[in-house]
């Protein structure tokens, strides 16, 4: 298919050329409409496998669960990928939903709740949380709205991508010729540079065709520093990591003309649990009123239900005729003075906020490491 055609659900002149996803043509006519049904749109598989902290050499009590990351597996069905593509594609999310920055160039954020309902159905359904919280080993809920559905799309001409294929067959022969083990060029352009995320766990799901993709894994850093890599989903596939706690990057595919992956935030669901969350990633690309907004709201009804747990378990006490522990109160009282002091410093004046460019504080390892002298391994 010629760059320069396009799906009929891509408006004319939304982006530059350069930026246009090209997809295979489907008429807006056959793309079905109704509410998000799990019977219909879910097509759940559960994944080969599971990782865990420990397999990555990572202390099993870092984070909120024993997971780390599982092998792709298929959660939607075609239908429902094609919906998705529909709302994301959509005239008004390209023109009130785009940013990009020093980690990735293309993205679409805090969309779904105006723009998006089935996706935004889709993530809030009881059935799809209950998938994601089996795989992930906690039970879950979406961060907030604003992070349903966060878009990282990087697309090329059908000349590039020909370019490409064409590089890495010379490059792999020269290095077998050469005896040289490894294939680095992924790591010269990944889609998505060496982050953490801002969140506990992510959901990230293909919307893309796949079939030919060449590359396109998410590479982890473990505890050692070495570096493993979990291989890319296909269309309708999800992948679960607890990337809040694993250094990662989204490694540049060959072979295809786009990639998009949806990619979905979540917390416990559980208030007693840790919130670790941090906003250095998401504060330049975002709208901050909203982000801030929804932030305080659900820490706040957080607070609030840890104040009410202990207000009760203080009430009982007090009836039963039993003494204060004066020193687990002031612990109680001291960890919410932490998560406040936590939350305060997250909420960054606007005014000091620089759009699109994000810093390194997010990282667990200097970007200095020599990650060259890592090993390289398949998870």
């Amino acid at each position: 298919m010629d760059s320069s055609t396009t799906d009929s659900l891509i408006p004319a002149g939304i982006m530059p050329s350069s930026w246009k996803p090209v997809i295979e043509p489907t008429s807006a006519d056959k793309i079905a409409t109704g509410d998000f049904d799990p019977k219909e749109h879910l097509q759940y598989e559960p994944p080969s496998k599971v990782h865990t902290m420990k397999d990555l050499g990572l202390p099993e009590n870092t984070g909120i669960s024993p997971i780390a990351v599982s092998e792709p597996f298929h959660l939607f069905t075609t239908g429902a990928i094609h919906r998705m593509r529909a709302e994301v594609l959509s005239k008004d999310v390209w023109d009130n939903c785009q940013y990009s920055s020093n980690l990735a160039q293309c993205q679409l954020r805090g969309f779904a709740a105006k723009y998006a309902p089935f996706v935004y159905d889709t993530w809030k359904n009881p059935e799809t949380l209950s998938i994601i919280s089996k795989i992930a080993g906690v039970e879950l809920v979406t961060e907030m709205d604003f992070e349903i559905a966060h878009i990282n799309i990087s697309v090329k001409s059908d000349k590039q991508r020909e370019e490409e294929v064409q590089a890495f067959v010379e490059k792999k022969a020269f290095d077998e010729d050469e005896g040289i083990a490894g294939c680095p060029w992924e790591d010269d352009k990944p889609i998505v540079d060496w982050h953490t995320d801002a969140y506990p766990f992510v959901c990230v799901t293909m919307l893309s065709d796949c079939t030919k993709m060449i590359g396109g894994e998410t590479a982890l850093k473990t505890g050692s520093g070495e570096i493993v890599k979990v291989r890319g989903p296909q269309m309708g596939c999800a992948v679960i990591l607890q990337g809040r706690y694993i250094e990662h990057q989204a490694l540049r595919a060959l072979g295809t003309t786009e990639r998009i992956t949806m990619v979905t935030s979540f917390r416990p669901r559980c208030p007693n649990l840790p919130d670790d969350t941090v906003l250095t990633t998401v504060r330049p690309i975002s709208n901050l009123s909203e982000l801030y907004s929804q932030y305080s709201e659900y820490r706040l009804e957080i607070l609030e239900e840890r104040v009410r747990t202990q207000l009760r378990s203080f009430r009982e006490n007090k009836r039963d005729g039993k003494k204060l522990n004066v020193q687990a109160m002031k612990n109680f009282i001291k960890k919410q003075e932490e998560f406040l002091a936590h939350m305060n410093k997250e909420m960054v004046e606007e005014e000091l906020v620089i759009m699109g460019s994000i810093d390194d504080s997010h990282l667990l390892t200097s970007k200095d490491d020599d990650v060259a002298k890592t090993k390289r391994k398949r998870a």
